[in-house]
């Protein structure tokens, strides 16, 4: 068995374990969540693959249940009934610790109980270029939010092994693998997606594989952007037969359940300018190797394409904002409002406290990231909405530095949680 590599949400889920409680673990299917629960527990069952098991939660789940303590249960989603009977263990059990794994949400079922208070949801990606070993992570986000500092690092990523690095994604079975496999299998992954694990959430209305083919491969043209579901709508029609927004939508919830796609919501501060905010979410994957596969480019594609390669680099560092943010408890969100001020991410804590970030994959975009930073904080009401606690620029250079108007450069390849 290889070595287990140190996930980012480590911590968070040990501190969790150390009481009575369930730690479910939700992400797509590969991100590793099945390691990051045997690490973490003294005993587990597969569902999906102990087929025994499977049937003995109908006829005595207890005995699923029963083991060392945290008990793993992997693809507990085969068997949305353990559910409840998690949540009765953690209540009554003075041990009662568990860890569930699942890479789709089951359909919504009112017997079964919130779990608020005892099963508590941590959400894992594909690994971040910090728990691949790709990034330096001399620039930590938590010691930006912490307090006033100056940033200092130095990137050995050069452009084309950013692009190497967001076709292969962070995908931890797949480390090994030459990146023509690696293309295989994503395409692959995509491919049963489409026809195994969509079809698996056995709900209606049926959904056709083909066509949620058709709009994976307009969302991986459009990532990263606001894409209207009417647009996708339009790029997935085949021939005389249009596909309708409420197919899109249909089928765009349903990759959602599946944590093949993760959306990037709007925020909204109160800003002096009557301006209206725009609300429309930005299309992402969960890694931007899947929309690279659905592309079917590889690295050389990107350097020749420019424009695209900024769009999946853009996706690359949201995925990893994510993975640094979520045990700051924070949302990456963006920013646009009718009169074309925008920003690619803006995160957003718990207590309020918030940074804004501009992403460019050239560091000669440098001072055009920069204004634009500079007009959107002009424009706040800081009367209303408290300033960011930092401003940063990530790009694919090299240097980390802080500037004299206190905005922070940080390449992709020196930040970390």
């Amino acid at each position: 068995m290889s070595e287990y590599m140190a996930r980012v949400v480590d911590e968070a889920v040990s501190a969790a374990l150390d009481h009575p409680v369930a730690v479910l673990l939700e992400g797509p299917r590969a991100c590793g969540k099945s390691a990051t629960g045997r690490h973490h527990s003294g005993s587990s069952v597969q569902l999906d693959v102990d087929q025994n098991a499977l049937r003995l939660v109908g006829l005595d789940p207890s005995r699923v249940l029963a083991g060392a303590r945290p008990r793993f249960i992997d693809e507990w989603q085969l068997a949305p009934e353990l559910w409840n009977h998690v949540r009765a263990a953690v209540d009554v059990d003075d041990d009662g610790r568990f860890i569930l794994a699942g890479s789709a949400v089951p359909a919504d079922d009112t017997t079964r109980h919130s779990g608020a208070g005892r099963i508590l949801r941590f959400r894992m990606r594909p690994m971040s270029l910090a728990e691949t070993g790709r990034s330096t992570s001399e620039v930590s986000l938590a010691a930006i939010f912490a307090e006033p500092t100056t940033v200092t690092g130095s990137a050995s990523l050069s452009v084309p092994e950013l692009a190497e690095t967001v076709v292969r994604g962070g995908w931890p079975g797949l480390r090994e693998l030459p990146t023509g496999q690696v293309i295989d299998r994503l395409q692959s992954y995509l491919e049963d997606t489409a026809r195994v694990d969509i079809p698996l959430l056995a709900d209606e209305p049926r959904r056709d594989p083909e066509g949620v083919s058709r709009v994976l491969r307009a969302l991986a043209r459009s990532t990263a952007t606001e894409v209207s579901n009417s647009a996708i709508a339009r790029d997935a029609s085949a021939g005389d037969t249009p596909m309708s927004n409420a197919t899109v939508q249909n089928y765009l919830s349903a990759l959602a359940r599946v944590f093949v796609i993760e959306d990037q919501p709007s925020w909204g501060p109160q800003l002096r300018s009557r301006d209206r905010v725009r609300k429309a979410p930005r299309r992402h994957f969960a890694d931007p190797s899947l929309a690279t596969a659905a592309m079917g480019a590889d690295a050389d594609r990107l350097l020749n394409d420019l424009e695209y390669f900024g769009l999946v680099f853009e996706s690359m560092v949201i995925r990893d904002l994510r993975v640094y943010a979520e045990p700051l408890g924070g949302i990456v969100r963006h920013y646009r409002d009718s009169a074309g001020r925008e920003v690619d991410a803006i995160i957003e804590r718990r207590d309020g406290s918030w940074m804004a970030v501009e992403i460019k994959l050239a560091e000669s975009r440098e001072e055009e990231a920069a204004a634009s930073l500079k007009r959107f904080a002009a424009n706040l009401d800081t009367a209303r909405t408290q300033p960011p606690v930092a401003m940063v620029i990530v790009t694919g250079g090299r240097y980390a530095f802080t500037r004299p108007d206190g905005i922070h450069l940080v390449p992709i390849g020196v930040l970390g949680p």
